[in-house]
């Protein structure tokens, strides 16, 4: 924008009478500037501008006068902001929860000195061209603390279970007798150990990363509600910062879980 020249309103053009600060009518046209000892009306074509003791007059069809600053907030009342809090906070505690039981069942996955079905949850086996969970095309049990046995529904699936647990690399050697599986948990050695200690810790941060993205998908949200005029940048920042006390409380709980997983390895 060219800079403005100083003028004398008694030259070529007559100063416009002028609305007084406090009274001045909401015109078409016109649109105050928040914050700004100056205030735009688009059909004006002077504008005077005060500073110190001096005023000074402009040519420019958009500045007309000097205003005092005059400045409209709207807050969100507490309930408005404890509602969009249920809504964003109460969704990421629900996929909180989902996370900590994708840990649990992966933990139990991990074998230790007892047999447990659990042990064979994440194995999927090829069922007529479709990769499908072991435990949905066959019974598990456990006949003694050592030992698994698998009971397909379709005795067929033999052959694709047993190639399934191989692939699996559990530690146990599986025996099919073409009418069952039959799974023995040999004894933990000191090596092996060490090697589920590892699962377990990378399982953790994959829990951890989990619930970490759930915390940031939760601020944009909130972020999204800022920019909507719905929270103010205050209102974010606290919501936020509850939301980082959530987050705290479930990864101490992934914590917890590593630290009992960890103790039922090392029992012997």
């Amino acid at each position: 924008m060219a800079a403005l020249q100083p003028f004398s309103p008694a030259s070529a053009h007559p100063r416009p009478s002028l609305p007084s600060p406090v009274s001045r009518p909401h015109r078409l046209g016109c649109h105050y500037i928040v914050n700004s000892s100056i205030s735009r009306c688009s059909f004006s074509k002077y504008a005077r501008m005060q500073e110190g003791g001096r005023i000074a007059f402009f040519y420019n069809p958009l500045l007309i006068q000097i205003s005092h600053k005059r400045e409209v907030v709207t807050h969100a009342t507490i309930e408005e902001i404890q509602a969009e809090k249920s809504i964003v906070e109460g969704s990421a505690k629900e996929k909180m929860d989902k996370a900590i039981e994708v840990v649990e069942a992966s933990f139990n996955t991990v074998r230790t000195g007892r047999s447990n079905p659990a042990m064979l949850d994440r194995i999927e086996v090829e069922y007529y061209g479709t990769p499908v969970g072991l435990n949905t095309i066959a019974q598990i049990s456990t006949p003694d603390g050592t030992s698994l046995l698998v009971q397909p529904y379709d005795k067929s699936s033999l052959k694709e279970i047993e190639k399934a647990i191989v692939k699996a690399n559990l530690g146990m050697t599986p025996t099919n007798d073409g009418q069952v599986i039959r799974l023995t948990l040999p004894p933990l050695t000191s090596e092996r150990r060490k090697e589920l200690l590892k699962v377990v810790g990378k399982l953790t941060e994959e829990g951890k990363v989990a619930i970490r993205n759930i915390r940031r998908d939760a601020i944009k949200a909130y972020d999204k509600l800022e920019k909507e005029k719905k929270l103010s940048k205050d209102n974010v920042k606290d919501l936020s910062d509850d939301l980082q006390k959530l987050t705290d409380q479930y990864i101490k709980k992934v914590d917890s879980l590593r630290r009992d997983k960890e103790k039922e390895l090392m029992t012997i």
